[in-house]
C-alpha cells in the first residue's frame, strides 16, 4: 500500500477547494444568466462602448500599491483592488461585497478577516493565501518592506480556516487600524509562478502559505523580491498580463508612454462580482495637459484642478453649462508655524501675534474669489469634514486660546513684554497665489495691532524651512491620517516635526490612539492632542487646499473623495456615461 505525502495531500486538499470555488463563481454566473432570460431583462453592467476621459498626472509605475504607494499607484489600486473597506473622512466604510473583518479576542487581539467569494480576473479565487500574503507584507514578514510595521507583528503567524477563505491575525496589542491592517494587494499565485516558477495556481498558492507559515527563510527571501519588484511595470514593452490581474470593479488594458505623460486604459472587470459594478465599460486616464480646464467637456470629461485666479471665470462658464463642480480638499492644510525662539520665546507672545493674526483675514487675502472653496479650521490632526472634528474643536479650547482675539491686541502684545514694531520675519512661498495673498493680509492685520511683519517669503520654501532663519511661516503640510503621521509631525524628534517643542504626554496620547480600537475613545484622544498643540501656541491651523473636479455634463456619479489619493478613482464604479 502506498501512501502520499503530508505536502502531497495539502495540494490535493487546495485543488479540490480552489476547483469548488471555481465551480461555485460559475454556478452563480449561470443563476444570473438563467435570471435574465427568464426575466427579459439585462443584469446590472456597463453599458457598451460607453468611455469616461479623465485628465490624470499620475504615474502608474508598480501593480504592487502596498510596496509602491506612490499617489498613481494608489489611485489604480482603487479602481482594480477589491478591499474590506475605505477609510472616508476619517471613518471605516465597509465592503462587504469583498468580506467583513471583526475581532475575535480581545485578549490576545485577534481579528478575523473573512471573504466573501471574490475572485481575481483570470478567475482564480482570492482566498487566504492572497491575505497572508498580504498580512506578510504589511507585518513585516517580508522585511525590511518600507512602511513595515515592528517585526514583533510577524511572530505569531495567523491561523487560516478549512476552506482557505478566512484568516485569523493575533496581534501584539490592539491597534486602530484594525478594520483595514489586512487586504489582498496583489495575488499570490502569480507571488508563487514568479517566485517558485509553478505554473499551477494551486502549487504556488500553496508554496506562499507554506514559506510563510514556516519562515522558511530562503523562500521568504524569493517572495519577497518578487514583492518588492516583481510588480514593477516594465520601462519599456508590453506590460505582462499576470501583472496587471485585478480583484476589482476595473481592470487595467493598456498602459502607454512614461511617467509624466503616461496614459493608462482601465475596461470593466467582467469577473467582479461585488457591488456596484461598473457602468461604463471604460476609463482612459490621460496626461490633463497645459490647460486642463479648457479640455474639460472637448478632449476631457473630468478634470482635477486647483483653484487659481485664472481658472475662476472659466470654471464659472462651465456651471452655467451645467457642468458638475466638487469642491474637496486634497489632504493637506495651510497653517501659520511659529519658531519658540526670539521675538516668540514665550508662549504669551506667540499667543498675542495669533490674536493679531485672525485665519479668516488670511483664508480671504489668501484665496481671493476662491476664498469659498478654502475651508477654516481649528484642528492640525482632524479634517473639518471628519466625524472627530467636531469633538476635537469643541475639546481642544482652541477657539478660547487662540482663535478668538481680546478686545486690545496691541496691549497684550505689550503686556507681553513685545515692542512697538517688533519684527516678524515672515517666510512663505512666493510662487503660491495663496501664500501671497495670505501673508499681505496677515501684514496688515498685524500691522495694526503694533508687530513689525517682514517679507521673508522665497522661491523655494523647502530648502528654507530648515534654516529656521525665519520667526513664522505661512506652509502647507499633510494633515495626519494615523497615529504614526501624527507622532511625525507632533512626536518628540519626529521625521515631520513642524517645531520643535516636544511634549511628553502627547507622546503618550499618540502612542494610546495608535492602539484603541473604540472610535469615540479615539475622537477623546484627539482632542487632548489637539489640546497640547493649543497649549504650546506654535501653530495656527488656516485652512484645508482645496480641489476642484469638474465633470462634463455627459457624465454623471462622480463622488469625490477628501484627501491625498484615492480621491477619484475610489468611486469609479459608480461613475455613467452619455457617451
Amino acid at each position: 500500500m502506498t501512501t502520499r505525502s503530508s505536502a502531497g495531500v495539502r495540494r490535493h486538499e487546495i485543488r479540490r477547494r480552489l476547483l469548488a470555488a471555481v465551480l461555485v463563481l460559475l454556478l452563480a454566473a449561470g443563476l444570473a444568466a438563467c435570471t435574465k432570460a427568464r426575466s427579459g431583462k439585462a443584469s446590472a453592467g456597463p453599458v457598451a462602448g460607453t468611455k469616461v476621459v479623465v485628465g490624470w498626472a499620475g504615474a502608474f509605475t508598480s501593480a504592487n500599491a502596498a510596496q509602491s504607494p506612490t499617489a498613481g499607484n494608489v489611485d489604480i489600486a482603487a479602481a482594480t483592488r477589491g478591499r474590506f473597506g475605505d477609510v472616508v473622512d476619517g471613518q471605516f466604510v465597509p465592503d462587504t461585497g469583498f468580506g467583513t473583518v471583526k475581532i475575535v479576542s480581545e485578549s490576545p487581539f485577534t481579528v478575523r478577516y473573512d471573504l466573501a467569494q471574490p475572485a481575481w480576473s483570470d478567475g482564480i479565487p482570492v482566498d487566504a493565501a492572497d491575505l497572508l500574503l498580504g498580512w506578510a507584507g504589511a507585518s513585516g514578514r517580508l522585511d525590511p518592506a518600507p512602511g513595515a510595521d515592528a517585526q514583533e507583528d510577524a511572530d505569531s503567524v495567523p491561523r487560516i480556516d478549512e476552506f482557505a477563505r478566512s484568516i485569523d491575525v493575533t496581534f501584539p496589542h490592539p491597534r486602530i487600524d484594525w478594520q483595514s491592517a489586512v487586504g489582498a494587494p496583489v495575488p499570490a499565485h502569480v507571488v508563487g509562478r514568479l517566485a517558485f516558477g509553478l505554473d499551477d495556481p494551486m502549487e504556488a498558492k500553496q508554496a506562499v502559505i507554506s514559506a510563510i507559515r514556516k519562515g522558511d527563510t530562503t523562500a521568504l527571501a524569493e517572495i519577497a523580491e518578487v514583492w518588492k519588484k516583481g510588480f514593477d511595470l516594465p520601462k519599456k514593452g508590453a506590460v505582462p498580463d499576470r501583472l496587471l490581474l485585478s480583484s476589482g470593479p476595473f481592470r487595467v488594458d493598456r498602459v502607454e508612454g512614461a511617467p509624466g505623460g503616461q496614459s493608462v486604459r482601465l475596461v470593466a472587470n467582467a469577473g467582479y462580482a461585488g457591488a456596484p459594478k461598473p457602468k461604463v465599460a471604460r476609463i482612459d486616464l490621460v496626461p490633463p495637459g497645459a490647460q486642463p480646464v479648457a479640455e474639460a467637456g472637448a478632449g476631457l470629461d473630468i478634470v482635477q484642478v486647483a483653484p487659481t485666479a485664472e481658472n475662476r471665470a472659466p470654471i464659472h462658464e462651465l456651471e452655467l453649462k451645467d457642468f458638475t463642480v466638487t469642491t474637496t480638499n486634497d489632504g493637506t492644510l495651510w497653517t501659520m508655524i511659529l519658531n519658540p525662539a526670539g521675538v516668540f520665546a514665550s508662549p504669551q507672545a506667540r499667543t498675542a501675534f495669533f490674536h493679531a493674526a485672525p485665519a479668516n483675514a488670511m483664508i480671504q487675502g489668501g484665496g481671493g474669489e476662491w476664498a469659498s472653496a478654502y475651508a477654516g479650521t481649528s484642528s492640525m490632526v482632524t479634517s473639518p469634514d471628519s466625524a472627530a472634528y467636531k469633538v476635537v474643536d469643541e475639546g481642544s479650547g482652541f477657539a478660547s486660546a487662540l482663535g478668538t482675539p481680546g478686545d486690545d491686541p496691541a496691549l497684550q502684545r505689550r503686556t507681553a513684554g513685545v515692542d512697538d514694531g517688533a519684527r516678524v520675519c515672515v517666510l512663505y512661498d512666493r510662487g503660491s497665489e495663496f501664500a501671497r495673498g495670505a501673508f499681505a493680509a496677515l501684514q496688515a492685520a498685524a500691522g495694526k495691532e503694533g508687530w513689525g511683519v517682514a517679507d521673508c517669503g522665497s522661491d523655494d520654501v523647502a530648502a528654507a524651512l530648515p534654516q529656521r532663519a525665519w520667526d513664522a511661516v505661512i506652509t502647507r503640510v499633510p494633515l495626519p491620517q494615523t497615529p504614526d503621521q501624527i507622532a511625525a509631525q507632533w512626536g518628540a524628534g519626529g521625521s515631520a516635526a513642524l517645531t520643535p517643542f516636544a511634549d511628553p504626554s502627547r507622546d503618550q496620547l499618540i502612542a494610546q490612539l495608535a492602539k484603541t480600537t473604540d472610535v469615540y475613545q479615539a475622537r477623546d484622544l484627539l482632542a487632548q492632542i489637539e489640546a497640547s498643540i493649543v497649549r504650546s501656541a506654535v501653530a495656527l491651523p488656516i485652512a484645508t487646499n482645496p480641489r476642484l473636479t469638474v465633470a462634463d455634463r455627459g457624465t454623471g456619479g462622480v463622488s469625490v473623495r477628501n484627501g491625498e489619493a484615492p480621491s477619484l478613482l475610489g468611486g469609479a464604479a459608480a461613475w455613467t456615461s452619455a457617451r
